[in-house]
């Protein structure tokens, strides 16, 4: 038997509370806190403070355009891969450059005003979505590399938990405030819980794979695409990218103007942060939970295709609430099979990507796979509004839905059911 064949045998026998209950799965906790809050800020509190001004909800519907940087984030990530600044190592010292960033430029939207100074306002949420996404970059390939492939389920799951737990400090939290103190003071307030990130970055310790990395920039940038782009021949290349692209596109429309969905829909802001913002947290936990639990016995690829019918079916509920209106207990229910289905998802799909990385080009390869990943909310979401406002809210969901099953579609070349994953050279450390 080979070292590589040992190693993957020793890692199916070990006991899930082995795996559970290490110092591994903490740092995924609060790292996924630390990435989930910058991307709810965007998605949530901005769409909110902005509708609650007064703007149209296409121009609204055009910020999601800002969250681009999301998707461009692999064409600078062979920088991050290969320098270290601040003497912390390649991937703490990103970190806790990127979450300082984050902590000033979140905290700063509170001097600006929607009335007179849209255009700032839009170049600030940039900046966010800049180093959100820069952040976003370091803190996979940190933890694809402080993960044995027998622990990418459920230290993902605890990451996605801890990620969707954030959305209650913008999405909630801060909505409540906005109620009962100025706006000016409410990013502020949201932007002192990087702090939680900032924090874990200085007493961790730098990934055991970072001096191994990448010698120059030039191999930094062609290596990573080379080894990718030639495994597995170029149709399974096309399909894989294609996949990352479709699996979410429906999910990702459907919720990508969720909160003036909302306020159109007659509830308060008070009512959002308290029904919606708690049921989507509260389900999109139980999901990713049950999905790293199930993933413990369950393959990646069958996590997929079971994960992904829960996502599907769980749209149409939005067509439902857009006829019956303001209805808290509705909100409620749609709310949490949505993002019940949404938990699921995202586990499955972040173990995928997890697996699509070779370790040697950790960072390059996962920001590829996570920006196509990303597309469908940025793209699709800034086109949304428009589509709303042509055809209903109702046929809208309609459209999501449908638009849902071609990403379920393309598992029968990415993932089939009884597919089997090969192990490639660098997935695991002698």
């Amino acid at each position: 038997m080979t070292a590589l064949e040992s190693r993957s045998t020793a890692a199916k026998s070990r006991d899930w509370r082995e795996i559970l209950l290490n110092r591994k799965m903490l740092i995924c906790i609060v790292q996924g806190f630390a990435s989930g809050l910058p991307l709810y800020v965007l998605i949530q509190l901005v769409p909110a403070w902005l509708r609650s001004r007064g703007v149209d909800l296409a121009t609204i519907g055009l910020f999601g355009l800002i969250q681009l940087p999301y998707t461009w984030k692999f064409f600078w990530a062979p920088v991050m891969d290969c320098f270290a600044p601040l003497q912390m190592g390649r991937r703490r010292g990103w970190m806790l450059l990127t979450q300082v960033l984050l902590l000033s430029s979140i905290a700063a939207l509170g001097g600006l005003q929607p009335e007179f100074s849209l255009r700032a306002i839009v170049w600030l949420v940039t900046a966010v979505a800049l180093f959100s996404a820069s952040q976003d970059i370091v803190l996979d390939a940190y933890r694809r590399e402080l993960l044995r492939d027998d622990e990418l389920g459920t230290g993902n799951s605890l990451f996605i938990n801890a990620y969707r737990l954030s959305s209650l400090v913008p999405g909630s939290l801060a909505l409540i405030l906005s109620d009962m103190i100025p706006w000016s003071a409410v990013f502020p307030v949201t932007a002192l819980f990087m702090a939680v990130g900032i924090g874990t970055t200085l007493v961790i310790r730098e990934s055991t794979c970072s001096a191994a990395g990448p010698q120059s920039l030039e191999v930094a940038v062609i290596a990573p695409l080379r080894e990718f782009f030639s495994r597995g021949g170029t149709r399974r290349t096309v399909a894989v990218l294609s996949f990352m692209l479709l699996y979410k596109l429906g999910d990702s429309m459907a919720t990508a103007l969720s909160t003036p969905f909302y306020l159109d829909m007659g509830f308060s802001r008070t009512e959002i942060g308290a029904i919606a913002k708690i049921a989507a947290l509260w389900a999109s936990a139980a999901g990713a939970l049950l999905g790293g639990i199930a993933m413990l016995r369950v393959s990646i690829n069958r996590a997929l295709w079971l994960f992904g019918c829960v996502q599907l079916l769980s749209i149409p509920g939005f067509a439902i609430l857009a006829e019956v209106g303001h209805e808290p207990a509705v909100l409620f229910g749609v709310v949490s099979f949505e993002y019940f289905g949404v938990g699921l998802g995202t586990v499955a799909l972040t173990a995928f990507m997890a697996r699509e990385t070779d370790t040697r080009f950790t960072a390059t390869q996962f920001a590829l796979l996570s920006s196509l990943a990303t597309v469908p909310r940025v793209v699709a979401g800034a086109g949304t509004g428009y589509i709303i406002e042509a055809i209903g809210y109702t046929q809208f969901f309609l459209l999501c839905t449908a638009i849902a099953l071609h990403g379920m579609l393309m598992l029968l070349w990415v993932a089939p059911w009884n597919g089997t994953q090969t192990p490639r050279p660098g997935l695991f450390r002698p």
